[in-house]
């Protein structure tokens, strides 16, 4: 599994031209899962998320959690995060969670997440979506379960 983290002063996700999830000072987070990830895997991946202290303090410092801040998260399904592009230009997408499975356990990060922070918006599984940010530093931190 993978995230990559985008701490933002907004982000918002749009699908056909209507805007499906907005949020203010928070994470983007775009979701990759592979078919051999596990319920167990997101919960370990969330804890990271949800403790990672990367906003600034009164000093400056990155020592700050989403929670300190009253942050919310806007989560985007992202299966090129498994973009193989070791052989030709064109990249693969095999190790990419089969479709049904890999929204199950969208669906699932999502509701775990929601026991959690208080706003969390969505993008739409399979959809074209159009997503917009203003990244805050810029700070992005990339998650992957095979390195936690």
């Amino acid at each position: 599994m993978r995230f990559v983290i985008q701490r933002v002063s907004e982000a918002s996700v749009t699908v056909q031209q209507q805007v499906i999830g907005r949020i203010g000072k928070g994470f983007l987070v775009l979701i990759g899962v592979s078919d051999s990830d596990t319920q167990e895997i997101a919960d370990k991946m969330i804890r990271k998320m949800t403790g990672l202290r990367i906003f600034e303090d009164e000093n400056g410092k990155t020592n700050l959690s989403l929670a300190q801040v009253d942050g919310s998260l806007l989560l985007v399904s992202q299966f090129t995060l498994y973009a193989d592009c070791r052989k030709g230009n064109r990249p693969s997408f095999i190790r990419a969670g089969e479709p049904k499975a890999a929204e199950a356990m969208y669906e699932y990060i999502i509701g775990k997440c929601r026991e959690i922070v208080p706003v969390v918006e969505r993008g739409e599984f399979g959809a074209d979506m159009k997503v917009g940010l203003i990244n805050d530093g810029p700070f992005t931190v990339l998650l992957d379960s095979d390195e936690l």
